[in-house]
């Protein structure tokens, strides 16, 4: 990868749909880890009106080590940071929900996290004329590994063709401090989480065979087939007679 001609087209990319779209700046979560911070320096480069915002929402994690890490990403490449709980809203929200059907399984209060997240991203760049930077990879899109409607929702993801190996190589080109790339991916959404314990597979093979088409068998059949069980998520939604 020619690293630098890799992000000038990047950024040249981030600066055109702000222009198209006639938009002052953009706004991302930062949630602490390599995706947004890739995103966070990159949109940085193109215009000098960017904010993430940090958004804790029950994991203590979110709290500690999490927050940390974005504050620190965002000092160091001037990016402007705002922080909102969503804990309470999120327990309220879950008391409201909880009486209309009997079934709780962990994964449908899980998935509100990212939920209310969306929803705080798009409220800021409506009242600032931002636009939402998303800030997944081709890794996770090609696993479903991302909430429908949550940070799967965005108008603009200048990322979501790399893989997490790529992800990780660029940070080291643009001086991403060590502990963002050296932790273990996660989305924080439950103590103890982490993306390849939930996707129950490494990036690294992940990656290698979206890269070459090569890989263990049972990793080949696991990533088709979660491939074609998510495809609804890669869709904005099936339209009558399709």
């Amino acid at each position: 990868m020619d690293f630098k001609k890799e992000v000038e087209h990047r950024v040249q990319w981030i600066k055109d749909v702000i222009k198209s779209a006639g938009a002052k700046g953009i706004v991302l979560g930062m949630s602490g880890g390599k995706d947004c911070a890739l995103v966070g320096i990159l949109a940085k480069m193109a215009t000098p009106n960017v904010v993430g915002i940090v958004m804790p929402c029950e994991s203590s994690k979110n709290y500690k080590e999490d927050r940390d890490d974005a504050i620190s990403l965002c000092n160091k490449f001037d990016i402007q940071v705002e922080e909102v709980d969503l804990t309470n809203i999120k327990k309220l929200f879950r008391q409201v929900l909880e009486p209309l059907a009997p079934e709780n399984p962990p994964i449908a209060y899980e998935n509100i996290n990212p939920r209310l997240r969306m929803i705080t991203l798009y409220n800021y760049a409506q009242r600032k004329g931002y636009l939402v930077a998303g800030t997944g990879n081709k890794s996770e899109r090609t696993m479903g590994y991302f909430t429908k409607w949550g940070d799967g929702a965005y108008d603009l993801n200048p990322i979501g063709d790399l893989v997490v190996s790529e992800i990780y190589e660029l940070l080291e080109y643009l001086g991403c401090p060590e502990n963002i790339i050296k932790k273990a991916p996660s989305a924080g959404l439950y103590e103890g989480q982490t993306d390849e314990i939930d996707m129950g597979i490494k990036y690294e093979d992940l990656d290698r065979y979206i890269l070459t088409g090569v890989g263990a068998k049972e990793n080949i059949e696991k990533i088709e087939s979660t491939f074609k069980k998510t495809e609804h998520k890669r869709n904005i939604g099936r339209i009558y007679p399709n």
